[in-house]
């Protein structure tokens, strides 16, 4: 099993934090994005996965290095693809085509999932989906009276399904796949100027491969500031059974209200932290109140009362009572 992740995209609606760290490496409760996506993943595969291949843009040789890490994490082989312009989802996954070969799951790296199952790997191809109330601005999925998807409706403006489709996707033949995608490339198949997956979909469906869907029991969107936190929040009460405080943090006077994730070498002083903050490595917080907030690491907040927050690294916030989304190296006063 391999796992295919591109992960090239600016993440524009995120900004200004994606201006100096790529979207999928920001934390939540205290990891990379990306890093529980495909721990997750490895979870619900049912079987070894082999190889994780990442499609990235310009990000430098140190986040290669972690990401090459976080495979071989999971006792993968880390592989790193590039795609040097940004030419739509189908032309991304074709970056990564020397590892798209046997059994492959794809998975865009701006969501996260909680699910409780295990891939069918027998199955030609699995989308997962999640039932949501609003579905106009998503893909969406149309199943018949067996479950196999009969249609891919791109943001439908009146109601078709419900089910809407995240962003993972598994395919029993991975070279199948990418004949696919080679296709619409060739032949300059695009929708609105980009090469789109769901028109490889649509034509592996018309030549009888059977799609059915994969439906997760939570699905957590890290699109924009406010989704993110979200996220933080949900994530750390997941894993609130595994949340441990490091013997480097320094715990002054202060009261941590779980789920929290506090990262090493960590000080409070006169501080109330929680419920739901992740807070990085190096960050001091004194005098202060701060809940449902990601704060970056070698940050500093004293008098302030913080709360529905994302903050960057190397910030400094004095005498504040604020909702704020500031991105790295930020004072405010």
């Amino acid at each position: 099993m391999k796992i295919i992740v591109p992960m090239a995209g600016r993440g524009s609606r995120l900004r200004p934090h994606t201006l100096t760290i790529p979207k999928p490496l920001l934390p939540v409760g205290g990891k990379p994005i990306v890093q529980r996506l495909v721990e997750d993943i490895t979870k619900v595969c049912g079987e070894p996965v082999d190889e994780i291949a990442f499609i990235i843009g310009d990000f430098g040789a140190e986040v290669e290095k972690n990401l090459v890490a976080v495979a071989e994490s999971l006792g993968a082989k880390g592989s790193i693809y590039y795609q040097e312009e940004a030419l739509g989802t189908a032309h991304a996954i074709l970056c990564a085509k020397d590892s798209l070969k046997g059994k492959v799951v794809v998975a865009f790296a701006d969501t996260l999932f909680k699910a409780d199952f295990k891939l069918n790997s027998d199955a030609e191809g699995i989308i997962w989906v999640n039932q949501i109330e609003d579905p106009r601005a998503f893909g969406v999925v149309k199943l018949d009276e067996n479950n196999v998807i009969t249609d891919f409706v791109e943001k439908p403006e009146h109601f078709v399904s419900d089910l809407a489709i995240i962003g993972i996707y598994y395919f029993k033949d991975g070279e199948y796949l990418k004949d696919e995608l080679q296709y619409l490339i060739d032949n300059n198949i695009t929708e609105k100027g980009e090469f789109q997956l769901t028109n490889a979909l649509e034509n592996m469906k018309q030549k009888g491969t059977k799609f059915v869907p994969g439906k997760v029991d939570e699905w957590l969107d890290c699109g924009n500031y406010k989704a993110t936190v979200y996220t933080n929040q949900r994530v750390l009460e997941f894993i609130k059974n595994e949340l441990k405080i490091d013997s480097s943090v320094v715990c002054e006077n202060s009261v941590i209200i779980q789920p929290c994730f506090i990262g090493k070498n960590v000080k409070l002083k006169n501080a109330v932290v929680g419920p739901y903050v992740s807070v990085g490595e190096n960050t001091e917080i004194a005098h202060s109140i701060v809940e449902n907030s990601i704060i970056q690491s070698n940050s500093k907040i004293k008098k302030s009362n913080i709360t529905d927050s994302m903050i960057g690294n190397h910030t400094k916030i004095h005498q504040k009572q604020a909702e704020v989304s500031i991105g790295d190296y930020t004072e405010l006063n």
